[in-house]
């Protein structure tokens, strides 16, 4: 029997002596990929991001201690800290495997403070630029200490950003509203936008006009543009200057006159860093940043292909193009495999950005034979569609040029010259492997075979209507490019810099554009204002070349700080002394009485906007939305206001005097006026003009509105949101 007992308490001994290493990454799916390649010895565990983090709560910068933050474990983690220790104790190893950059390293750092103090295990740093079998067990074998200098470069950016906000959001209290905030990056984000959308405003849109005619040989038809008239091009301003030239050359001969062919080299384009696959995402396919970065992290943590569980791209936060050995060689191969022509003699390389870090690749698949058609079935409809162009853009990147002949044919009739181009592919090259991203434009069409002097037959004449382009609103995709290209922020910082303006309503999204809310200018006009030299470009750009030296260990981050944030508190204590509170006036008086208790209403100012309060609150609570327009009906002395229609709520602006005034306009007015006829003018969007001004008159020649299908549809709309609020309303005084 002890002997039995001894043989019991000896496998006892031995597992307890046989520990595991513990890995510790972000996200569980994340470290189910990773515990799927490395099998037995390993536990793999995730800390869901930061467990220890400054408070929400306040400022928690320690000022006079050389700006030191006072850190807390994260409010509803400490029972999963508890846990990583406790499996950190039972364990021979510690690996801590987060995200491979500033914010990873910091996590990885604050993980081995907590855990060293109740372990005797060797605590290292892992790091996976991939979620593949070879990435992984290769990051495994290289194991390191935590880089300083990268926590340092977090930890100041985090103090910085701090003492902006937490300085910054009492003088918005105190001067214009309760509840609002100011951050460093995000304001001179929101400066950007805000300037836009002055030039937008200003911008007042000239009409001209072009004229386009068909010409045929035998059954070919073709159409050009009139690009001469006597010898120089023409502007035509309006309609009479275009029907002057019909008029004149519509019974002349057409003759070719000259016909030039060109040959153009295409290149493939580099592969992806996070700033151009943010563009690329937002212009193809129509995702914001924020979404795209989501879906990209899904890539990149594990998806499970068949049985396999597999990362199926690099890391998704890197300015760099680099590409490493191993992934140009199995990208060769493919090629060689499938386009043996298309294959250069050497690899490709591309030069990344000046001011890049280059701490990591480009973003790539990890393995090109997951051809987006072998893995659709496995990925839903938006990974697909995401994997698909990194895919593209990768495998392209590393194939022979492509190559495109244009043919550009004159034709004169009469002191007109006429223009038709048509570019054709002749050498398709890395267009081989290009679906999602393929552009529209690569192909314009065919011509028939003409010679010069050749004489043809004119068909009709087609004078159309323009009307000049004003700056464009920044988008998801633009925004992002001009960070990138002002050096404001970080591939990791692009994507919550527009998500934080949008969930505070500074900026919202209108038909994919950014365009900032009433409460956004006001703001951007306080800071500007009282802050020149902290709300601008040059400034944050020069926070982040600061924040790279401070990563490269060759400036102290606390000096940094130190350096900014004398002046900038001295300057804070100056404007709230000085600043005049806009508390007041945002409150305008108005000529509308509240139709409840007869009081005057008020013109206030909340998180979506201006609106009509009665001054009797909180006595009444009667609101209403603010007149845009006045009505343009002869003999109606109402408003235009903006509505909604029952069930899904879409907003259209009708007539304040209904039902006895039926205007309607599904297009939101803006307050300018019609030159030629009064009427208000309207903000339109089409993909092919952007944003444009036009007259809601659809009987003015200056501009044009919709047409008399959708102004009844919208009608219609109209009548039952009032009915609706009618009933509403009867229903409550009942």
């Amino acid at each position: 029997m002890a002997e039995k007992t001894a043989k019991k308490t000896s496998k006892t001994a031995g597992k307890e002596n046989k520990k595991n290493t513990l890995i510790i990454v972000e996200s569980p799916a994340k470290a189910k990929t990773i515990e799927h390649y490395l099998g037995t010895g390993y536990t793999v565990k995730a800390s869901m991001g930061h467990l220890i983090d400054l408070p929400k709560s306040r400022m928690a910068i320690q000022i006079d201690k050389n700006f030191e933050p006072e850190y807390i474990t994260v409010r509803g983690r400490a029972k999963l800290l508890k846990e990583l220790q406790k499996d950190a104790k039972n364990s021979s190893h510690v690996f801590l495997a987060s995200d491979p950059d500033r914010e990873g390293e910091a996590i990885a750092w604050h993980l081995n403070n907590a855990l060293k103090e109740k372990t005797t295990a060797d605590i290292k740093r892992v790091v996976f630029n991939e979620i593949t079998a070879n990435g992984v067990k290769e990051g495994v074998k290289h194991p390191r200490e935590i880089y300083e200098s990268l926590v340092n470069a977090q930890k100041a950016r985090r103090v910085l950003d701090r003492l902006v906000g937490y300085n910054l959001s009492p003088l918005l209290w105190k001067k214009v509203k309760n509840g609002l905030s100011a951050g460093r990056v995000q304001s001179v984000a929101l400066r950007l936008i805000c300037e836009r959308e002055k030039e937008v405003e200003d911008f007042i849109p000239e009409e001209y006009w072009s004229l386009d005619a068909d010409f045929s040989k035998g059954k070919n038809k073709f159409t050009a543009q009139l690009v001469q008239y006597k010898g120089v091009k023409p502007e035509l301003k309006n309609k009479d200057a275009v029907n002057e030239i019909i008029k004149e050359i519509q019974n002349c001969e057409c003759k070719v006159l000259d016909i030039k062919e060109t040959e153009k080299t295409v290149r493939p384009k580099p592969p992806f860093t996070t700033s151009t696959l943010q563009q690329a995402a937002a212009n193809r396919l129509g995702f914001t940043s924020r979404k795209t970065m989501q879906i990209a992290q899904r890539l990149y943590e594990g998806v499970q292909i068949g049985s396999t569980r597999v990362g199926l791209i690099t890391y998704m936060r890197t300015d760099s193009v680099r590409i490493s050995q191993t992934a140009i060689n199995d990208v060769r191969e493919w090629i060689e495999k499938n386009f043996p022509e298309d294959l250069p003699a050497e690899k490709i390389e591309y030069s990344s950005e000046k001011n890049a870090q280059d701490a990591h690749e480009a973003i790539r698949p990890t393995y090109v034979k997951y051809t987006p058609d072998s893995v659709k079935e496995y990925l839903t409809r938006e990974e697909l569609r995401l994997y698909s162009i990194i895919w593209e853009r990768f495998v392209s990147s590393q194939m022979n040029n492509a190559k495109s002949k244009t043919s550009s044919v004159d034709i004169q009739v009469g002191d007109a010259l006429f223009r038709v181009s048509a570019s054709r592919l002749s050498h398709k090259g890395f267009y081989n492997v290009i679906k999602t991203l393929s552009s529209k434009e690569e192909i314009t069409g065919n011509l028939p075979a003409l010679k010069a002097g050749e004489v043809l037959s004119s068909g009709s004449f087609y004078p159309e209507q323009h009307f000049t382009q004003g700056p464009a609103r920044y988008t998801d995709a633009s925004m992002v490019k001009t960070l990138q290209e002002k050096g404001i922020g970080r591939p990791s910082t692009y994507a919550p810099i527009i998500s934080v303006l949008l969930d505070r309503y500074y900026v919202t999204r209108n038909n994919k554009q950014l365009v900032p809310t009433m409460l956004g200018k006001i703001i951007c006009k306080i800071l500007i204002e009282s802050f020149p030299d902290v709300i601008n470009v040059q400034f944050t750009s020069e926070v982040e070349n600061n924040l790279d030296k401070v990563e490269q260990d060759e400036l102290v981050w606390n000096n940094m700080i130190a350096d900014f944030f004398e002046p900038f508190k001295k300057r804070v204590e100056e404007v709230m002394e000085s600043q005049e509170s806009l508390k007041g006036t945002l409150d305008e008086p108005t000529d509308e009485v509240c139709e409840k208790c007869g009081r005057p209403m008020l013109k206030k100012l909340g998180r979506f906007g201006y609106f009509l309060a009665c001054s009797g609150f909180p006595e009444c609570h009667n609101t209403k939305s603010v007149p845009l327009a006045k009505c343009p009906r002869k003999g109606c002395d109402g408003y235009i206001v903006a509505r909604k229609t029952k069930g899904r709520g879409k907003e259209f602006y009708g007539c304040t005097n209904y039902p006895e005034c039926t205007f309607i306009s599904h297009f939101k007015p803006i307050d300018v006026y019609c030159p030629k006829c009064n009427w208000f003018l309207v903000e339109k969007y089409d993909k092919k003009n952007g944003s444009y001004k036009s007259c809601i008159n659809p009987d003015c020649d200056y501009l044009h509105s919709a047409d008399e299908a959708v102004a009844a549809e919208a009608a219609g709309e109209f009548a039952r949101a009032n009915k609706a609020d009618k009933e509403s309303k009867e229903a409550k005084n009942e």
